[in-house]
């Protein structure tokens, strides 16, 4: 186990080392100066010079680039060129709120659609089967900014229950002012991922129901609640938990949409700007945020499959 997990962090370092080339090709050996990407084609050759000189433009791009990796080792994430102050606190800043975000709805997701999951499994083709299996089509198929539009104006414009958009600190608003500045943008992002993980851990719930080991759980006399927590629940989580860890990306993903759109002073918000106002150090540095979120998610998942289901040797080669 330990081998694997050692195993595992060194190919996502690997795979940071290089996103890391791949983010600062993309910015600085595409056609074109960066400096006038940023200033805009009508910039004078003196603004051009001085961003060249204050970004290290001039130095031959290798030199660019240690200058880049080395201080993202250190934690030196650059300066954001808009607001003119260090990237690293206003991303940790931003990065905490859209954490807020995603860490109640992915505890939402896991939850409910595993919950709604093995409800209709067990209660296969019953009604509330079928009307769950309807329901969890419909969600996945109405996308995330038909939500969001929805949802503000028939609570916030149409019922006035809740805030259409904004954020409110903890010690500002206390926890209700706190809280229902995310009611909307948490029901948006949850939607469609409780239903598709609810979709799968049915199927894998139904495969599991019919293996031979719960078979013969169940001719030893074992108490079907003893059967399904035993048996049944840890074979069939496995599929769900990297589901899980594949809806932490779509969670990131989605949360640029919803941010936007519901003006929520997230990761995702502060990434558009950075892209609306060409705050290219600042975009770099946010890139980098999101893909070692996304990289640790999967390696979480990873480790996760060992506790669910022991009989998996991740230390040995496959026979």
């Amino acid at each position: 186990m330990a081998s694997y997990i050692a195993r595992r962090l060194v190919a996502v370092l690997g795979v940071l080392w290089a996103m890391t080339l791949l983010i600062f090709g993309i910015v600085h050996l595409l056609p074109g100066n960066v400096a006038y990407m940023i200033l805009g084609e009508y910039a004078t050759a003196d603004a051009i010079a001085t961003l060249e000189a204050r970004l290290g433009l001039n130095d031959p791009i290798y030199v660019q680039y240690w200058r880049w990796f080395t201080g993202l080792l250190g934690g030196d994430f650059g300066q954001s060129l808009v607001m003119d102050r260090p990237a690293g606190p206003l991303i940790a800043e931003a990065l905490g709120r859209s954490a807020i975000l995603a860490g109640i709805s992915i505890v939402l997701v896991a939850i409910i659609g595993i919950a709604l999951g093995i409800h209709s499994a067990v209660h296969k083709g019953t009604l509330s089967d079928r009307l769950l299996t309807l329901l969890q089509y419909f969600f996945i198929a109405v996308p995330e900014f038909f939500w969001c539009i929805l949802l503000i104006l028939f609570f916030a414009a149409w019922l006035g229950w809740l805030p259409a958009t904004g954020y409110t600190p903890l010690a500002e608003g206390g926890l209700v002012g706190w809280g229902v500045h995310l009611i909307l943008p948490v029901f948006t992002l949850v939607s469609g991922l409780i239903a598709h993980v609810s979709r799968l851990t049915r199927s894998s719930m139904l495969e599991t129901l019919d293996s031979g080991y719960v078979l013969a759980a169940r001719a030893r006399g074992v108490p079907e609640r003893l059967v399904l927590r035993r048996h049944a629940l840890p074979n069939a989580l496995l599929p769900t938990v990297t589901v899980l860890a594949v809806d932490v990306g779509i969670l990131i993903g989605g949360i640029v949409v919803v941010e936007t759109v519901f003006a929520y002073p997230g990761l995702g918000r502060l990434l558009i700007f950075a892209i609306e106002n060409h705050d290219v150090p600042l975009l770099m540095a946010g890139m980098m945020v999101v893909t070692t979120v996304y990289a640790v998610a999967n390696l979480v998942a990873d480790i996760l499959y060992a506790f669910l289901n022991p009989r998996i040797r991740y230390g040995r080669a496959a026979a």
